[in-house]
């Protein structure tokens, strides 16, 4: 199971976690954890470890990773920002692959740049990740071949590394903002005299304009060496060649004759708490943190494994406690949660509380996370709680064994780099599995509720604060803070109530209806039924996934129906029924009913459509189908849950437009809308005004009300006999449908012409760039593939020119589409950050781009990567539940002919360049476009 520690930087909210545990003495004679059998793992004699695993999801693919115990905690002080830079370099040149060529041949077996191939860098760890073929010897070869350039044979040359520095320095850029602003004034404090302070992954800037090509070949050669490395492979593969070639690729590298020692770095202990409160103008929210630190250790036994599982329903039921407080009229808080894991440094574990805070009431919000940490250090839980908990725990554990046969590689590839960081124990789901089952009932409410003790401490505390600056918001200092802290420390507060939640969802049963009509779809192995009431189902049964069956249905309509006065209120309609309960439970007492369940029911209403979708294990389809049809036929109001929804959304809006990418965002809605106030834009606090509870409700009503008038698609583990009988009962009743409702074409357009709009906001250099070509020309679907198609060739030529060739932009995209809805029309927009001096020349550049295909059209070795990489992706495609229940729902609600699914993979076959060069032509007018440019406020 996962570890969570904090990424790439410093998180602010963070999950719960599993394995990260305080010190506790490990007794003589403990059971020792087992290693799952399936994993073979070995060390070479220069001291590299391997893991491999054969896992057939997906099949004919392997997840291979090179993982390095070094990150930027190591660097010197004239590397600050290298060990990230070795990593760009891993892609520019080595012993078998010159400059860009490594890219180049991935893409052409389609890996794609980015989607797949990728790397990070943290403070302590560097990980390449490379997902390739395994049913080619080749492309598996060449795998492995790059992975041992990775690990002793990059070239550095300096042409290279001074091309990459504006690439590096441009994801410098990208980085820089409010988060990171109050990032540098809170870490020195929070993590006072450790090396994590001075040491962020990204670095310095003048260092990575500057640095000397000694200084990076230093660091490679001091960190990038076998005994501290790991390589995984983990997917459809023999594991005894694969054993083979690892020894091969990797038993030739050494160890330097000099090592360095690799220190692992702490967080000091301290006696007095750290308090850091800092603020930024384009910050949009106020959030609280605390962290009471603890020693962390390696969970190696039964014991402390047990011990992770109490955590683990101790947060569990911690974070639903400060859940439930969101739903009343005026919630304290935006949001709050608790955690525990990781600061930063493996050696160190913390328990944490946030609370994303009001404008204007920061001490209320503070307050309530500190008086439920509290109530439960003087009450601790109830049993309902604790049998609640226990229930999601066990859920949990039972759907990833059901499904231990269909793991995703990659998420086991990322758990054994997590055991080799961090220890992680890989026992396998077998094992815990079992022993949930054996030991979970065993666990008391007594052990529980001696958690907080073990963790509420004088000792090792830092508190932080980051906020927005706005009128009238004066924040606490920090001896106010520690006051508010203390107070509620000494605070006598009431227990909880028990709450005894009913989970028998349905008092009566209703009377459904019955199938009228059968037939099948042969070419995609799918049946069709009809019901009595008008309903059309699709079924297609799978064997992807041992325990997952997905729904979804849908009608037309949407938003676009709702007149112009009940906009807001059918915008926000689904949320308001979703955030409302249902039937007899309001909404967190029917997350209670519904524990140890493995299902999820979210109604939704979009601008074109309406309906329901959900997925269940096969044993909880049942309650899958009874919470649809209470949401057809019980939907609930709840003034305080309404409140509680406007009432943050209010507070979340109050600065957001502070922010220049919010703010960007939203004016590059309104321009393409030509200001249309459906147009997407973000809803001001007057929009918010008009939504009442009682129109939002009627409108979800008047559109999800009788399920003969939608048309749903059953895809995963079916068992026909079993499902039918239950489609009929509660999606066969109500009125015979008469639906002749169609979505409304709101005339909403994008401005003609050439547009040339220049958006000011924020304080950085930076520039964000959006060129959207638009062309509102009869939709024909080959051509709307063709546009799509364009959109990939185009990635690869940009990212070739703009980033390889100019070193302008970190990254760049492209994407083309067609669409019959609401009108007629297609689309390309490319996207990218850049600096702000940097804007005119890569915009012609990009037009440059796209002309050359326009005059020349696309090349063979483009056309051919592009290719690869939609087989590649179809492949995969094919055998997801996802997949099929999008594309068949999609192709009914266009009125494609389902029995041509299956030609997908032909189109792949016969698509040409000059296909591709047509639309470019047709479509993509270099002279009409409009071009949105976000610049900072200094150049205004």
């Amino acid at each position: 199971m996962k570890r969570t520690t904090w990424p790439k930087y410093v998180s602010l909210l963070l999950l719960s976690l599993l394995f990260n545990v305080p010190i506790w003495a490990q007794e003589e004679g403990e059971k020792l954890l087992p290693f799952e059998a399936d994993i073979r793992t070995g060390e070479l004699d220069n001291g590299l470890k391997y893991f491999i695993k054969k896992n057939s999801k997906p099949e004919d693919r392997v997840e291979l990773r090179l993982v390095v115990n070094a990150g930027s905690v190591l660097e010197d002080d004239d590397q600050q920002g290298l060990a990230h830079f070795t990593e760009h370099m891993a892609f520019n040149g080595s012993a078998h692959f010159d400059k860009n060529e490594l890219v180049s041949y991935l893409q052409s077996v389609g890996v794609k740049f980015g989607a797949h191939l990728n790397a990070y860098t943290s403070f302590d760890e560097t990980v390449y990740i490379l997902p390739i073929p395994s049913d080619d010897e080749e492309v598996l070869e060449q795998g492995l071949t790059i992975l041992e350039d990775w690990a002793g044979g990059l070239s550095f040359d300096k042409d290279e590394i001074d091309k990459e520095r504006g690439v590096v320095i441009e994801e410098w850029r990208l980085g820089q903002g409010a988060q990171t602003r109050m990032l540098q004034e809170y870490l020195p404090v929070i993590f006072k005299d450790s090396k994590y302070a001075e040491r962020l992954p990204i670095g310095k800037k003048e260092i990575l304009e500057s640095f000397e090509r000694e200084a990076i070949v230093r660091f490679y050669e001091d960190w990038y060496r076998p005994d501290l490395m790991a390589v995984v492979a983990v997917g459809d593969i023999d594991v005894d060649q694969m054993e083979e070639r690892i020894k091969t690729h990797f038993g030739e590298l050494a160890n330097p004759k000099s090592e360095r020692v690799r220190t692992n770095y702490d967080l000091p202990e301290n006696d007095e708490p750290l308090v850091a409160i800092t603020s930024d103008p384009e910050a949009t929210n106020i959030v609280f943190n605390i962290m009471y630190k603890s020693k962390s250790e390696d969970v190696t036994t039964e014991a402390q494994y047990r011990m992770s599982q109490i955590q683990s329903l101790f947060l569990g039921m911690m974070n639903q406690r400060l859940s439930d407080l969101l739903q009343q009229a005026n919630p304290p808080y935006l949001y709050a949660g608790t955690y525990i894991g990781s600061p930063v440094s493996r050696e160190t574990t913390a328990f944490s509380g946030y609370a994303v805070a009001k404008p204007g009431a920061i001490e209320e919000g503070v307050s309530q996370l500190l008086e439920e940490i509290r109530r439960v250090e003087l009450h601790g839980f109830n049993p309902s709680e604790l049998k609640t908990a226990k229930l999601n725990l066990l859920q949990a554990y039972e759907q990833a064994y059901l499904e231990r046969d269909k793991s995703q590689s990659s998420a086991l590839a990322d758990e054994l780099i997590r055991h080799f960081l961090e220890k992680e124990p890989v026992p396998g789901i077998t094992f815990e599995y079992n022993y949930i089952q054996e030991n979970l009932d065993g666990i008391t409410i007594d052990e529980v509720n001696a958690i907080i003790g073990q963790w509420i401490k004088p000792e090792n505390r830092v508190v932080y604060m980051t906020a927005p600056e706005l009128d009238g918001l004066t924040l606490p200092i920090a001896s106010e803070v520690l006051s508010w802290i203390a107070s509620y420390e000494q605070k006598d507060v009431e227990a909880n109530e028990e709450e005894i939640i009913d989970t028998d969802l349905l008092k009566e049963l209703p009377k459904g209806g019955k199938v009228v009509s059968t037939s099948t779809i042969d070419e995609i192995d799918t049946k069709v039924i009809v019901l009595s009431n008008g309903a059309k189902v699709y079924l297609k049964s799978t064997e992807f996934q041992n325990d997952q069956i997905l729904f979804s249905g849908y009608r037309s309509g949407g938003i676009s129906v709702a007149p112009d006065s009940l906009f807001w209120s059918a915008s926000f309609a689904s949320n308001v029924v979703s955030l409302s309960g249902i039937g007899d439970y309001s909404y967190t007492q029917l997350q209670k009913a519904l524990a140890g369940v493995s299902i999820g029911v979210s109604p939704y209403i979009s601008e074109l459509s309406s309906g329901i979708q959900g997925n269940a294990s096969p044993k909880d389809v049942e309650t899958m189908l009874q919470l649809t049809y209470m949401y057809f036929n019980q939907v609930r109001k709840d003034e305080e849950a309404f409140q509680s929804l406007i009432q943050r959304n209010k507070a979340i809006l109050e600065n957001v437009l502070s922010n220049p990418s919010y703010y960007f965002q939203d004016k590059q809605a309104r321009i393409m809308s030509q200001n249309h106030f459906r147009g997407g834009g973000i809803p001001s606090m007057e929009d918010l005004d008009q939504v009442d509870m009682n129109e939002a409700i009627a409108f979800f009503q008047s559109q999800l009300s009788q399920p003969g008038d939608f048309t749903y698609c059953f895809v995963g583990n079916l068992d026909e006999e079993t499902l039918i009988p239950l489609i009929e009962q509660y999606l066969g009743g109500g009125e015979q449908s008469t639906d002749s409702q169609h979505w409304v074409d709101r005339g909403i357009r994008p401005p003609s012409g050439l547009v040339d709009e220049k958006v000011y906001k924020g304080t950085e250099e930076q520039s964000t760039v959006v060129m959207s070509f638009q062309s509102e020309k009869k939709y024909k679907r080959a051509d709307s593939y063709y546009m799509r198609s364009l959109g990939e060739v185009l990635d690869i030529q940009l990212i070739e020119i703009l980033r390889e060739e100019k070193s302008g932009v970190y990254g760049v995209g492209a994407s083309g589409s067609g669409s019959r809805s609401p009108y007629d029309h297609y689309s390309m927009q490319i996207q990218f950050p850049c600096g702000p001096q940097n804007v005119d020349t890569l915009v012609h550049a990009a037009i440059g781009v796209v002309k050359n295909i326009q005059e020349n059209g696309v090349s063979d070795e483009n056309l051919n990567k592009i290719k690869e990489a939609q087989r590649r992706d179809l492949e995969l495609n094919w055998k997801e539940n996802s997949f099929w229940l999008g594309v068949i729902l999609s192709y009914d609600k266009n009125g494609f002919d389902l029995t041509k699914i299956t030609e997908l993979e032909d189109r792949i076959e016969d698509l040409s360049a000059k296909d591709i060069q047509k639309v470019a032509k047709k479509y993509v007018d270099t002279d009409a476009y409009i071009k949105v440019v976000l610049y900072p406020e200094t150049l205004e």
